[in-house]
This record gives structure tokens, sequence and C-alpha cells, in this order.
């Protein structure tokens, strides 16, 4: 067992990873036959200008994995922190879209890393999975169990998308997906061992809230058997997402206050849910938290699911100050589980 300190895990560094070059909204809609009226509207009432795909555009070819993404993202991470391989010894991912069922592309990642012999977990969540597996890595720390985490999170959403459809054929819950998703993954280290300045994880908190209530995303694993189905790939209902995750954002807020003691006016940072930059917009605009700095990137990077968090994390800490704090904000809409963690810079 090791001995803990009161200020708990801290984040050593972070690593994230993109697939090719950004896809704007113009090379949509060249691409799909969509006229400017479209592009206008993506512009309004969606608000991302820019996403990474790990399919080629033209080709439909897929041109990255998860697995790909996530060993880029964790090696960073690695070097980052001056972590050797052989020093991680638990190892947890969050992801709505694995490569395959079987092995566990956490597991694929660690073999590509260097990593054996340690306790891996792999967690099937949508955007909030990044910060379950936060969660998840946290309270193994804490057991004094273990020292060293790599926790890794993201998505490769593009290789469910039909690219040679007729977007213009499309209901608006199929639609949607097209110019809202990205892909991309990230990673964090994380310890308990002493590290001097480092940002510490002072709280992590996931819910699932769900009960009786609609999906508001699908994503179909079909086999040869229901593959036949006629349902879509991926579905969105941007509309229930519109109602509910602004004020599970705010009930999340309000928890995490709560948690660590801290009022609204002690946030330096926040680093709200990231569906989409006018989504975000809302959102942030709801929380109410006009003392703080927002953390976002999702009009640059599009909504790459459980890597957003990371990319999050990797604009904030160069941000965070000597004693400056942060607070971050997950929804997944799936089954809607609502999510928050809390740093501090020692």
């Amino acid at each position: 067992m090791y001995n803990l300190d009161p200020f708990d895990t801290r984040i050593l560094s972070v690593g994230t990873a993109l697939p090719g070059a950004r896809v704007d909204n113009s090379k949509l809609a060249r691409k799909f036959g969509m006229d400017a009226l479209w592009e206008q509207w993506v512009d309004a009432f969606i608000g991302t200008r820019f996403r990474h795909l790990a399919v080629d555009v033209e080709t439909g070819e897929q041109t990255a994995t998860l697995a790909d993404l996530a060993e880029r993202a964790g090696r960073r991470a690695l070097e980052a922190a001056d972590v050797a391989p052989h020093e991680i010894d638990l190892v947890v991912m969050g992801t709505s879209t694995p490569d395959q069922l079987m092995p566990a592309t956490v597991n694929v990642v660690a073999d590509r890393l260097g990593i054996n012999d340690v306790s891996s977990y792999q967690l099937q969540s949508g955007c909030s999975g990044a910060v379950q597996a936060l969660d998840v890595a946290r309270q193994l720390l804490l057991t004094g169990r273990h020292r060293t985490a790599l926790v890794l999170g993201g998505d490769v959403v593009a290789r469910f998308y039909d690219m040679t459809a007729d977007l213009r054929s499309l209901p608006p819950e199929q639609l949607v997906n097209y110019v809202l998703f990205g892909d991309g993954a990230g990673a964090v280290v994380l310890t308990t061992e002493p590290a001097p300045g480092a940002a510490s994880l002072r709280a992590v908190r996931t819910r699932l809230v769900g009960l009786g209530m609609e999906p508001g995303a699908l994503l179909e694993w079909r086999g040869p058997v229901d593959r036949d189905t006629g349902r879509p790939p991926a579905a969105e209902d941007y509309k229930a997402i519109e109602r509910h995750v602004p004020a599970m954002a705010a009930r999340m807020l309000a928890e995490m206050l709560e948690e660590t003691g801290w009022r609204p006016t002690d946030v330096d940072h926040l680093l709200p849910p990231q569906l989409s930059g006018r989504m975000t917009e809302r959102i942030v605009s709801h929380l109410g938290l006009t003392t703080a700095a927002e953390v976002s990137c999702v009009d640059e990077t599009g909504n790459n699911g459980n890597a957003l968090v990371f990319f999050q994390l990797e604009r904030a800490l160069g941000k965070l100050g000597p004693g400056e704090r942060a607070i971050g904000i997950a929804i997944e809409s799936s089954k809607w589980i609502k999510s928050g963690f809390a740093l501090e810079r020692e």
C-alpha cells in the first residue's frame, strides 16, 4: 500500500491526438451536395466550424482506428509526464466506439505502449465516459493499491456514417450527426506521488439520472443477424438534448461546488459540456459563472465524444495558475449521465 497525500490524485500530463486534416463545413457541403443555405444553417444553429475525421471524406476509407489515436495520445502523455510504461500500474479507458467488442481497445493500446501486468478497465459510455474513467482511476488510486494510472478516452464515430448518403433525404436526427461529430483521443497520467505545482483532481462525480427518460442518442452495433433491421447506425435527439443538458449541467455544477466547498467566485476556469458551439454558448450562459474563464474547443475539433474532456484539460492546464481552480462538466445523453470534476493547482 502506498502513502497518500491529502491533496490526493494529481494530473502529471495530458496528451491528445486528432486524425488527418481538419474538415470544414464547406468541404462537407461539397462532398454531400449541400448548398450554401445548409452551410449557413450549420453556422447559425450548430456553431461547429471544423472537425477531424478518421475516415477519408472523398474515398470513405478509414484512415485511423481508435487504438491508433489512443496510442498516440497515451504516448504523448507518458512522454510529457516523464513516466515509463513500466511505472504505470493501472489503465482505464472510456469510449462509446471501441474498435472491436473483443479484444478491448484499452488492452490493445496498453500492449502497443509496452504496458503489462497491470489492472485495466474499459468503460462503455458516451461523452461522460472520460469523466467516468477519471472517477474509476481516482477511486482505485485512493485505495493505495496503485500509484500511477494512464486514463484514456476517445471515439471514432465517422466509421458509422455512410459517406455516399444523400443528406438531403435524411431525417434531422441523422443529418445532424454529420456536422456535430469528429474523431479523436486523449490521455492523462494520474498519480498519488508528490508533484509540486501539479493540478490536483480534488473531486470527481458521475450520476446516472435517466430513469424513465427516452435515450437522447443512439449508436448501433450490429452483426450478421440484425444488420438489415433498417435502424440507422447513429441518431441524435437534438431537441431533447437542448431541453435537458443545460439543466443537468447546472445541477452538476451545484453538486461540485457543494462537494468542494467552493463559492461560484472561487472558480477561475469552466470546462463546459461540448456538444456543439451553439449549445456550449447556451449552457455557459445558463450556468452563470460570470467570473470563470471558459475553456472550450468543440468549434475546432467537433464533438469527438470521450476525447473532448482531454482536449479541454490540455488547454486548461496551460492556463491554470498557482492556487487557481477549475470545474469541468460533461453530460452523456444516450441514457442521461451527468458528470463533473474539480481541479486545483497546488
